[in-house]
């Protein structure tokens, strides 16, 4: 490790939080689907922000529309109107077919705004007795970190001595429809909240049927359907929302992430009329949210995932991505999964640390990636690489692999 590194390092260590436990390199730029540390090392980026850098590092569209607004108007607040919050709205609603959009800033903010948004509608609209509504989740779901999420999380590092956490909430098992059917049952429910493929689990892809059949029953039992693709979202999977795989349209949608290419925090939610009208002046907002740099920003991004066919890039990569990591010859990839350029692998080693220590080795070969849940490493760089690129990262996953040997 350079001096430069352990500089920097060592005032993150002394003066930050240590909430997070990063691989140790520093960097300083990016561009495309690499990065550079300080010592002017470059990298494949393998884990694109959790994937809020879908159209690649510094993206030059994105960067100059951030910049010529920049220069006009950057926040007002809601307490007045601006002339980019009207364009965004009708902008992304046309885009994703809803009749409105409240915007908000980061992807967990997003969540709870799509939680208030159903308890609203469970009391005024479905009937249920106030302060009884109940939302369904799944386990192993990762919707952010704030007290109202972690109260349904099963992950402890998410959830020991954080209490008291918020009531209203059943969990229920991944990818069951069984399990949903049977928790339908409680006339109390008023929504089902759900990642379309889990991706802080370890890229846990549900069988195919499951999320239509998921929407069926919520719509038997007059439960909204609420699909957090903060993540999946955004061209990440294939598809524009991961949920289009199997036709499903959301009764609340919630995005984040890519919605700015990765240049600040904007977030999304989108839902039909009889839905987010129910929300009167002072019972929800933001500061940021709607924020006209954030509108121009989004607008340029959504824009640019659709001129520059990022799903279909991101189809035909992940693809080459999953057969090429399938042909490796190594005993220590248990399993490979993923949709597009969502994808994961499973370490089997002796050692507990064998993810963390082959994603060092990843990084001395030039790709950053970084494990979860233990054992799995998450592979998902932006949606602008190329064939010749993947191959060449293949080789350096190939390479690294050998040193747990």
């Amino acid at each position: 490790m350079s001096e430069k590194t352990r500089y920097y390092l060592d005032l993150e260590d002394r003066y930050g939080s240590h909430n997070y436990h990063p691989i140790p390199v520093v960097l300083e730029r990016g561009e495309g689907v690499y990065v550079w540390d300080v010592d002017g090392k470059r990298y494949y980026d393998f884990l694109s922000g959790y994937s809020a850098v879908n159209q690649g590092h510094c993206h030059p569209k994105i960067v100059e529309s951030f910049i010529e607004q920049s220069k006009k108007l950057t926040l007002t607040s809601r307490a007045f109107h601006n002339n980019i919050l009207g364009e965004y709205e009708k902008f992304i609603t046309d885009v994703f077919r809803y009749d409105k959009v409240l915007p908000m800033n980061t992807g967990v903010e997003a969540v709870e705004t799509a939680i208030k948004l159903c308890r609203k509608w469970a009391y005024e609209v479905k009937g249920i007795k106030e302060g009884k509504a109940k939302i369904i989740v799944c386990h192993g779901n990762f919707h952010g970190r704030t007290s109202t999420i972690i109260s349904f999380s099963d992950d402890p590092l998410a959830t020991k001595n954080f209490g008291p956490y918020m009531p209203g909430f059943i969990s229920i098992s991944f990818n069951n429809a069984e399990a949903l059917e049977k928790a339908l049952e409680d006339k109390d429910v008023a929504g089902f909240l759900v990642e379309p493929i889990q991706g802080e689990a370890g890229v846990v892809v549900p069988d195919d049927g499951y999320l239509s059949k998921a929407k069926e029953l919520c719509e038997e039992a007059n439960v909204l359907f609420i699909a957090d693709e903060i993540q999946t979202g955004l061209a990440r999977t294939g598809k524009m929302l991961a949920c289009d795989h199997e036709n499903v349209r959301p009764d609340i949608l919630i995005l984040g992430k890519a919605m700015s290419g990765g240049m600040m925090p904007v977030s999304a939610v989108l839902a039909d009329d009889e839905i987010m009208m129910l929300l009167k002046p002072g019972e929800h907002g933001s500061t940021y949210g709607g924020n006209p740099l954030a509108c121009k920003v989004a607008i340029t991004s959504l824009q640019v995932l659709k001129d520059e066919k990022m799903a279909e890039n991101a189809e035909a990569m992940g693809k080459i991505l999953r057969n090429e990591l399938e042909k490796i010859d190594s005993l220590h990839i248990a399993m490979v999964r993923g949709k597009g350029l969502l994808n994961a692998i499973v370490i089997d080693h002796h050692s507990n640390d064998a993810a963390w220590d082959l994603c060092l080795e990843l990084k001395e070969n030039g790709l950053l990636a970084k494990p979860t849940h233990g054992d799995k490493i998450r592979f998902a760089p932006p949606l602008i690489i190329t064939k010749d690129q993947m191959m060449e990262c293949i080789e350096i996953i190939k390479k690294s692999l050998k040193f747990l040997d």
